[in-house]
């Protein structure tokens, strides 16, 4: 079942007094449970394709749809809560609040979907248990090794149950035996859960995990 499917995605900036195209008519979709690596060369436009998949951009032209429904360009101030209901992030520089533990880390996504209290805390838990942490729910960031900061940024992507995961690089940071760590994590939660997994990456190790691997060239999108 497809959960997250771009068409014919077309972006420009503004540069000076003319414009910069940076997706040509790129296609992507992502079924549940299915892990897709996307690569490409620096300035191919991944990141761009990313952020806009994130329902964090609008495009100047084509068709995002979610969970089957279509995502309105027009309506930027919808955006917030798609991201907040079905799209989980994990992005390279971890971006934990270093005053919070691990588990207020995770807490706080989860109360801004709606989960609060007693029942945050426990799901909280539950999501550390998850990526292999439940013993260091109480350590600040600055006590966790770059490893396990990235096992927490992935339990707080998790929060809610968003259907879509998106990974900006996740494994850039991390020696290689922690990123082999961190991608059978991916691989297990996304036959587990059937979340759909979308990791852009010049990791070659990630095509190991990964269902597909699809280029992006000069903002162009190749299966």
């Amino acid at each position: 079942m497809t959960v997250l499917e771009a068409r014919d995605v077309i972006k420009e900036f503004r540069e000076g007094s003319g414009r910069v195209s940076v997706l040509r008519g790129a296609s992507l979709s992502l079924d549940r449970g299915e892990i897709v690596a996307l690569e490409g060369p620096s300035g191919s436009g991944k990141t761009t394709f990313l952020t806009i998949l994130g329902c964090m951009l609008t495009p100047c032209s084509g068709r995002l749809s979610l969970e089957g429904r279509e995502v309105d360009p027009k309506r930027p101030d919808l955006l917030p809560a798609l991201r907040r209901t079905s799209i989980g992030f994990v992005f390279q520089q971890f971006h934990l609040f270093p005053a919070l533990t691990a588990a207020e880390n995770v807490e706080y996504a989860l109360n801004l979907k709606g989960i609060r209290g007693p029942a945050a805390r426990r799901e909280a838990a539950r999501l550390l248990g998850e990526v292999g942490l439940p013993d260091r729910a109480a350590f600040l960031p600055r006590d966790l090794s770059g490893g396990q900061k990235q096992r927490v940024a992935i339990a707080r992507a998790l929060a809610g149950r968003a259907p879509v995961l998106l990974a900006d690089e996740p494994t850039a940071n991390l020696d290689s035996e922690t990123g082999a760590q961190v991608l059978d994590l991916f691989r297990d939660l996304a036959r587990r859960e059937r979340r759909a997994l979308l990791i852009v990456t010049h990791d070659p190790r990630v095509r190991s995990i990964a269902d597909r691997v699809v280029r992006i060239r000069d903002g162009s999108v190749c299966n």
